[in-house]
């Protein structure tokens, strides 16, 4: 089984859309071994993206995720990473094929409901960062 971090952004905690994102992450067949929920720092979310530092959108995306509450999760299931990014659909939810997460759900680029993990070895990471004494 692999594991893969999914986080349920500030504009969909707002919007009360934790159950149907979590309804829709079970229908597809995963589970959900471990959750939180919490509101993070700016420096914290700095930390998590610091692999976008730099690029134009680090700051928005930063203020963003320290905006309001989050809900990381670890997801676990047959080819959890490919399968979750497809479930939830491409960042740009303009460019999202319809009953994904993020075409159905998000309100902009920024406000796309959800972060996924993008490769097994970024999970890893990832799962690490917000649980940190899990075992990837």
């Amino acid at each position: 089984m692999e594991r893969t971090l999914l986080i349920i952004k500030p504009d969909a905690t707002e919007r009360n859309l934790i159950g149907e994102i979590i309804r829709r992450i079970e229908l597809a067949g995963f589970r959900i071994i471990n959750l939180r929920y919490l509101r993070q720092t700016k420096s914290v979310a700095e930390e998590f993206y610091a692999v976008h530092k730099g690029k134009p959108f680090y700051d928005e995306l930063c203020n963003y995720m320290s905006s309001g509450a989050i809900v990381p999760m670890v997801i676990e299931g047959e080819h959890a990473v490919a399968g979750i990014r497809e479930l939830i659909g491409k960042t740009n939810p303009a460019e999202a094929h319809p009953g994904t997460i993020r075409a159905d759900l998000a309100v902009s680029l920024t406000k796309n409901s959800v972060h996924a993990s993008d490769s097994p070895e970024n999970a890893v990471k990832e799962i690490k960062f917000y649980f940190p004494r899990e075992e990837a």
